[in-house]
């Protein structure tokens, strides 16, 4: 494994170069690979996976008319490739649980049934696992229990594979029957188009996950993004322009720049009255931000199971 210098701190990563495709090919020959579920990460694995060369059948329940259809344009055949859930279940050796995590615990019991020992049970969200005593998705002893984390959605993992470039994953073993978690979990996140996979435990992914989700990767942006417009609107901007300095300029042009050589490279490139004005907020959001609860409270774990209705949600 290579060594990489994360501000100051060495980390441990997996790179395509060291551990290559055709080495995942050769770990993952005899599997059938079952994906359960074909609505967010389903397809992206799926895809990637039958690109790379690997043996790949789909689990997906007819009633969700939507999945199926989709999941049938995408060239998975009925009957072939493409079975329900439990079926599809039955046929694998590494069980991929890509439903929803509050679809995972309603079709635990039945998937459960189909576990025959030796096989792996493969999550990209630890949620289930590690909430287990609220999920009651508790894995029998005789099975790896593995998990690859894209560090994106299901289109930017599969339209970074088409492009070459590939995602960032993170990867964990919470249970390793056979000896061989480890090399299941890295040939799968090869498989997926990984480009670098950062070892880590299922309850860390979880935590950052979380914390990520409900901060800069999504309830941050979004609620500061809608503050703003609403404060430009209400002192007299017109849409256009309220949309304009909110979405349009960081989407198509500053976010660009940090992706492209970090932060201060963005800084760099705007005008002195840009920085100075940034300077002097960022510590105000910072302490804003830091103040906020790190884990899940209860309740939150109550609503992603579906156990309670939240009306925010399209579900």
């Amino acid at each position: 494994m290579a060594k990489i210098n994360f501000g100051g701190v060495e980390e441990t990563v997996v790179k395509r170069s060291e551990f290559s495709l055709a080495k995942a090919r050769k770990v993952l020959k005899k599997e059938t690979i079952a994906i359960l579920g074909y609505g967010v990460q389903g397809p992206a694995q799926a895809l990637n996976l039958r690109d790379n060369g690997m043996n790949v059948i789909v689990g997906q329940s007819k009633a969700f008319k939507k999945d199926w259809d989709r999941a049938k344009r995408d060239g998975w055949k009925p009957g072939v490739d493409l079975f329900e859930i439990e079926e599809a279940a039955a046929k694998g050796t590494v069980i991929q649980m890509l439903v929803t995590d509050a679809a995972q615990a309603k079709i635990w019991p039945a998937v459960k049934k189909q576990l025959n020992e030796g096989d792996a049970l493969y999550f990209s969200h630890g949620f289930s696992i590690v909430y287990k005593d609220q999920t009651k998705v508790i894995p029998p002893a005789n099975v790896d229990v593995i998990l690859v984390a894209p560090k994106g959605s299901g289109t930017s993992v599969r339209r970074n594979f088409l492009n070459g470039a590939g995602i960032n994953s993170s990867y964990a073993v919470a249970q390793d029957f056979t000896g061989r978690a480890e090399e299941r979990a890295i040939a799968l996140g090869i498989g997926i188009g990984s480009g670098y996979l950062f070892p880590t435990t299922f309850e860390a992914e979880v935590y950052s996950d979380l914390t990520g989700e409900r901060g800069i990767l999504m309830g941050a942006l979004a609620g500061v993004m809608e503050a703003q417009y609403d404060v430009l609107r209400k002192n007299g901007h017109s849409p256009s322009e309220a949309f304009n300095e909110t979405v349009e300029e960081l989407t198509q042009s500053l976010i660009r720049l940090v992706d492209e050589n970090g932060m201060d490279w963005m800084y760099a490139n705007c005008s002195a009255t840009a920085q100075r004005g940034a300077l002097d907020w960022k510590p105000k959001f910072k302490k804003a931000c830091k103040d906020r609860r790190y884990l899940m409270a209860p309740e939150e774990v109550r609503i992603v199971q579906g156990k309670v209705r939240d009306r925010r949600l399209a579900v």
